[in-house]
């Protein structure tokens, strides 16, 4: 049955809507706003007033007595039609919907249509608080939401839009922000936000903070060098060889006759295992190159006490051998002292022909010969070196210097001689171990040495020594970098506690600390490369009329992938039947999305 008094030309409340009554029967009709009209059962609706009332449009009763009604109810309840008679004089259907939304305000009075009263005077007060702020809450959000749009922001904004960074970092999935906007809440579209409201420059990398890459800066206290018997080397002429610039030489090279020297700077001395400096490296997992910075994996004290050349003398794990032709023999692991001079590869290149340096190279050129001959392969793609010095990005090419191959081979030489002397001696180390490829080639063109690079398969860590195809070596093991891999730092504390007389960690020790590092190199890896990417398409939105060379190195069906050597980059650009493996292709820059990591190029000739 129908509300008591419902009929025709009745104002009823359909929801939060008034409607008027069309007709009664099982089923009521009623008018909404806009003409619209809807069927409901009895109890979907409440009287409001018995009417006759016959446009929604009539419904304005101009202004209500409310504070009077509010004062007048003090400790009653009312019906809705008497507090209407209070609030305008008079119960019509307009005074009806006047009073209904007084009442659904919910600021003076609460209760239903049949039993009103009003609210206390400390809810009423608390109420008026609680709207004042949310309306200066809204008013605040509506500013800085202008100020965002506008790039304009103030040093509070900074801390309200840290939760978009944190997107933008992939550190949370959310942001309140990024939803009020309409916007993804992704990590590319968190960093395009930041950008194009002045909260992170144009050109900010987020890529090491996505990988998950510590980069807090050690400080740690640095122990003093502790008096031992060391070989004196100083003696031979040694040699620092590194890229101008190179802030951590840990390497140098001597010949004596036809023994060479592989000094290599002596971390293990400093950081002992499980110290505080062993842990925080461990940590960190190695150095992490960025354009922008470096961070190391020790504190930078240890550089400037043991990098080689930069006091007059150095403390150094000198390991001395010969070649035979076919291995390294007849090795020594000494701690020592050596008087380093360091120069660059391009000013070492220039002197191939003198001494030291021609005798190395005959040894290195020999030892890299049978590498090749046991199927080394020489995979000549392009590199780059990419800096920011004073904001500016710097892209340097790095060419193919005789220089780079006879110090690589050098420090091949001391990977083997250390493995070797480390497996006679029964001493626990990562030997670094790579599996051939299922086809093995001697690439030639830049196209199949792209091709021959994508079959090779990742090199492995093992307590167990074996051979690396990459390298053309039956055993090795990473030595030559400990102030900047600690996988190296392991093999000289292993080395170190041995040649000392001491107990070296166990095999099990040595693979949980092995363990470990997987995933922190494959962070440092990602970092690095990302960042090297991020920078090298800021540099392209630098020169948006940059132009170069390309190289045609695999096809698709839809995509020709090539590699623009100045940038060491590879892209893919629209598939041509005209292009075809080593094909050069003069390229243009179309579009660049730096949060996006994509460059898009065009084809010029």
């Amino acid at each position: 049955m129908p509300p008591t008094s419902v009929r025709p030309g009745s104002l009823v409340l359909y929801k939060i809507h008034p409607a008027i009554v069309s007709s009664v029967a099982e089923k009521i009709e009623i008018q909404l706003a806009g003409g619209k009209s809807k069927r409901v059962r009895d109890k979907d609706v409440t009287l409001l007033h018995p009417g006759p009332l016959g446009d929604l449009a009539a419904l304005d009763a101009g202004e209500a007595a409310v504070q009077e009604a509010w004062e007048l109810l003090e400790g009653e309840e009312v019906a809705l039609a008497d507090l209407a008679e209070i609030l305008y004089g008079e119960f019509s259907p307009a005074a009806a919907w006047g009073t209904w939304r007084i009442l659904h305000d919910g600021l003076y009075f609460e209760g239903g249509v049949q039993r009103i009263r009003r609210r206390s005077l400390q809810a009423v007060q608390a109420e008026r608080q609680a709207r004042d702020d949310r309306q200066r809450a809204e008013q605040d959000w509506a500013e800085f939401l202008a100020r965002v749009e506008a790039a304009n922001l103030e040093e509070a904004d900074h801390k309200r839009l840290a939760e978009v960074e944190r997107v933008a970092l992939g550190a949370a999935g959310h942001s309140r922000i990024l939803a009020s906007l309409k916007l993804p809440e992704t990590p590319e579209a968190a960093h395009r936000f930041l950008t194009r409201c002045g909260y992170w420059s144009a050109d900010h990398n987020p890529w090491p903070q996505r990988a998950g890459a510590v980069l807090e800066t050690l400080d740690i206290g640095v122990p003093a060098l502790a008096e031992e018997s060391r070989r004196d080397l100083t003696g031979l002429d040694a040699w620092a060889v590194d890229d101008a610039g190179n802030q951590d030489p840990d390497d140098a090279i001597s010949i004596d006759g036809d023994r060479l020297w592989v000094h290599i700077a002596d971390v293990a001395a400093l950081v002992r295992p499980g110290g505080h400096m062993d842990l925080a490296a461990r940590e960190r997992g190695a150095n992490l190159y960025l354009p922008e910075q470096t961070h190391s994996m020790l504190p930078s004290e240890v550089t400037e006490r043991l990098g080689l050349g930069l006091a007059e003398r150095s403390p150094a794990l000198s390991i001395g051998f010969r070649f035979d032709g076919e291995t390294v023999v007849d090795i020594e692991v000494v701690p020592a002292w050596v008087r380093v001079r360091r120069a660059s590869y391009e000013d070492v290149d220039t002197r191939l022909d003198e001494a030291p340096f021609a005798s190395i190279a005959r040894l290195t050129g020999a030892y890299r010969a049978r590498r090749v001959a046991r199927g080394a392969a020489r995979i000549d793609l392009p590199e780059v070196s990419v800096r920011v010095v004073d904001g500016e990005v710097e892209i340097r090419p790095l060419p193919r210097l005789a220089s780079r191959e006879l110090v690589a081979d050098a420090m091949l030489m001391a990977g083997e001689a250390a493995a070797r002397f480390a497996q006679s001696h029964g001493v626990a180390v990562p030997y670094a171990l790579q599996a051939p490829p299922d086809e093995i080639r001697q690439p030639k063109g830049m196209a199949e040495m792209y091709a021959y690079r994508r079959l090779f398969k990742p090199s492995r860590a093992s307590l167990e020594p074996g051979p690396h195809f990459g390298l053309g070596l039956d055993t090795y093991t990473r030595v030559t970098s400990p102030l900047r891999r600690y996988a190296d730092l392991i093999v000289h504390q292993q080395l170190r506690t041995f040649l000392g007389g001491g107990d070296p960690l166990s095999a099990e020790q040595v693979l949980e600390r092995v363990a470990v590092l997987d995933s922190v190199a494959a962070t440092i890896r990602r970092a690095e490369r990302l960042s090297n990417l991020h920078w090298k398409l800021v540099y392209l939105t630098r020169h948006p009329n940059w132009q170069g060379d390309a190289v045609v190195v695999a096809r698709e069906e839809r995509k020709t992938v090539v590699t623009i050597p100045e940038l060491a980059l590879d892209t893919r650009i629209r598939a041509a039947p005209d292009h075809v493996l080593d094909q050069r292709l003069r390229l243009g820059v179309r579009e660049v999305d730096v949060p996006g990591q994509v460059a898009n190029f065009r084809v010029l000739a």
